[in-house]
């Protein structure tokens, strides 16, 4: 028996294949709980399987090979605390499975590819989160994750990245502009030649004037760090840490680590 609840709270999450969605939304189960949170793939909603999609000449990052029609029915179906038959994408196989009954949660996640694109899907939202990685740093995760994760070969990963650039700047990076946050992935400014990127900047980009969301500061309001640690008293291996705030031209505020 399910309960279904007073308040179904959506959030989305938008990001390119291999940008650390996964680890992202890890981080919110712990803070929310898991058995509070249902988290909804959107890769769940391709209209067609691979092998189709190769046969059409489109990838998956193209909303013609996604059902938006559905998954807008679904979403609003959960956030009205209605259960769905949800539809599921197998990575392994390529191939659409049979559905699985998904019953509505406190707090619900869409995350994947375009939690964004459809005006409809987007209007259903209360908080959303673009994940934003530098070129370098992508090609660094999505290399290590696919060929220790999935057995990819190097050339195969590159020419797949290459191969889903345009449709990457046509379909998904444009959700930037609807994000309440924007977090941003890239290379250090601390170390020169970092090729392994294990040393990252991160950017936490928050959009201005957002109803119930108040802005962010690590201290206090405009407030700038700079410190290196002295070699001779620390260990680690890490040359300094920096912490500014300041104003977007884009989103509005931004903290930068």
């Amino acid at each position: 028996m399910t309960i279904k609840p007073d308040r179904v709270v959506l959030i989305g999450v938008a990001g390119d294949s291999g940008c650390g969605k996964s680890t992202f939304l890890r981080r919110l189960a712990d803070l929310f709980g898991e058995e509070l949170m249902t988290v909804i793939c959107l890769d769940d909603y391709h209209s067609l399987d691979r092998k189709q999609r190769k046969e059409v000449g489109v990838t998956a990052l193209n909303p013609k090979a996604n059902n938006f029609d559905l998954m807008y029915e679904q979403i609003k179906a959960l956030k009205e605390g209605q259960p769905i038959d949800k539809p599921i994408y197998n990575h392994e196989t390529g191939m659409i499975d049979p559905p699985e009954r998904v019953n509505p949660n406190r707090i619900v996640v869409i995350e994947g590819l375009h939690p964004m694109h459809d005006e409809r899907v987007r209007s259903l939202l209360d908080f959303s989160v673009y994940l934003d990685l530098d070129d370098e740093v992508k090609i660094a995760w999505k290399i290590q994750r696919d060929m220790a994760e999935r057995g990819h070969r190097y050339e195969d990963i590159l020419a797949s990245i290459n191969s889903r650039r345009p449709d990457f700047n046509a379909y998904i990076d444009p959700q930037r502009q609807y994000a309440d946050v924007v977090i941003q992935i890239l290379p250090t400014r601390l170390i020169k030649d970092d090729k392994e990127r294990k040393v990252l900047r991160v950017r936490l980009v928050q959009k201005d004037n957002v109803e119930g969301i108040e802005p962010v500061y690590l201290f206090d309001e405009g407030s700038t760090i700079d410190w290196v640690p002295c070699g001779r008293k620390l260990t680690c291996s890490y040359p300094g840490i920096r912490m500014f705030y300041g104003p977007d031209e884009y989103y509005g505020n931004s903290v930068s680590v």
